[in-house]
């Protein structure tokens, strides 16, 4: 039996979702532009998917655009409000340890004559909040923070961030990636001061190829898709229907039993670190308490480069990740780690542990067993 470990990467889709999605491609087919029977079916699946999503941060469903996923939810929030509050200024706060779809956004700005703070963290990856008071700036239009990040776990203060940015500046929009935050834990944007909040469905067991980004009424924004004008306009092109559906079950799914859940998970990162932690010449990166996130952990091992303890352990039927599985494939030294001043002897050699609904409490000791035996013969080729 395999152990997964790389729900940060990808999830299992539950089965009821699976179901759902499959009655949607094969019966509830309509589009829901077309003005027909089949396409008005489509329109109220579409509608209670919003309205699902909405209920789990109890926001009007209106306020719930559906994209292509993770991505493009961060790239509309980040363009899309930054060009559209252009004539107000041309500065955007960030951190150095957002996922690239922000970091990238950023740059891009960055290129349009944008100015771009990006605030540092400290050891265990969290930003200061003072530190972004002091950044803010007459010009600053937004502010945008990832909430956990998807390498280590880090968890930024986010509230006390959206206090102080609307405190300094109450035209400028905060925008949060809930992309690993969402499904583990309760976001109430409304009551938070969130303008903008980004999340995916393959990452809470729903469907690839799906997310929503929340906007709220006070934010606007401008399209990065041109086309039919679906969504009132922020997002052009046919709804993705079967993701969309899947996405909304997948949500609810999430929130139903969200503290047992989170609980569960905690319990078995805490078995998982305590071994790691234990391990000769091993190094958790971050905090590993209630402060971070229930389901990732981050360990550099020292001696072995990461890809070779990953595929070792690969053989073993174990499925780790030696980072972001949307970087993996362009290898170079992690943004997060190094704004973290990871020693380095670790930033080649670790590797990212990450839990999900179908994580069991003996993955945790069957794993740390298989570092433990195969560590030793793979220093042991390293160091020929």
């Amino acid at each position: 039996m395999s152990i997964y470990l790389d729900n940060s990467a990808t999830t299992r889709v539950l089965p009821e979702v699976q179901d759902l999605m499959h009655r949607v491609m094969d019966e509830e087919y309509g589009n829901p532009s077309s003005l027909h029977a089949a396409g008005a079916g489509a329109e109220r699946r579409l509608k209670e998917a919003a309205e699902q999503i909405a209920q789990t941060m109890r926001v009007p469903a209106a306020s719930i655009v559906f994209t292509s996923g993770g991505t493009e939810s961060n790239n509309l929030a980040v363009l899309g409000a930054a060009r559209a509050h252009g004539r107000e200024g041309h500065h955007l706060i960030t951190t150095q340890i957002e996922h690239d779809s922000v970091y990238a956004a950023a740059k891009q700005l960055e290129k349009e004559g944008w100015d771009v703070t990006f605030l540092p963290v400290d050891r265990n990856g969290v930003a200061d909040p003072g530190q972004l008071k002091e950044a803010i700036r007459p010009d600053t239009v937004l502010v945008s923070v990832m909430h956990v990040n998807n390498e280590v776990g880090a968890v930024q203060p986010v509230e006390e961030m959206a206090r102080i940015v609307h405190e300094a500046g109450p035209q400028i929009l905060f925008h949060v990636d809930a992309i690993q935050g969402y499904g583990k834990y309760t976001y109430r944007p409304q009551q938070s001061g969130i303008d903008l909040l980004s999340a995916s469905g393959h990452k809470i067991h729903g469907p690839k190829g799906i997310g929503f980004l929340y906007v709220s009424p006070r934010a606007r924004i401008v399209p990065i898709l041109y086309g039919g004008g679906q969504q009132k306009g922020l997002r052009s092109g046919t709804e993705n229907m079967p993701g969309i559906a899947g996405i909304g079950l997948a949500a609810q799914r999430a929130y139903e039993k969200l503290p047992e859940e989170a609980s569960r998970l905690r319990a078995i990162k805490d078995r998982l670190v305590s071994g790691l932690a234990a391990t000769e010449g091993c190094r958790v990166h971050g905090l590993t308490d209630e402060r971070s996130a229930p389901h990732i952990v981050s360990c550099g091992f020292a001696g072995v480069r990461s890809e070779v303890l990953l595929h070792a352990l690969e053989d073993r039927e174990i499925y780790v990740s030696a980072g972001s599985a949307c970087s993996s494939h362009h290898r170079a030294a992690s943004r997060t780690l190094t704004a973290m001043q990871v020693p380095e002897e670790y930033l080649g050699s670790t590797l990212r542990f990450s839990l999900g609904a179908f994580s069991k409490e003996e993955d945790a000791e069957k794993t740390v067993a298989a570092v433990r035996e195969l560590l030793p013969m793979l220093r042991m080729f390293t160091h020929r």
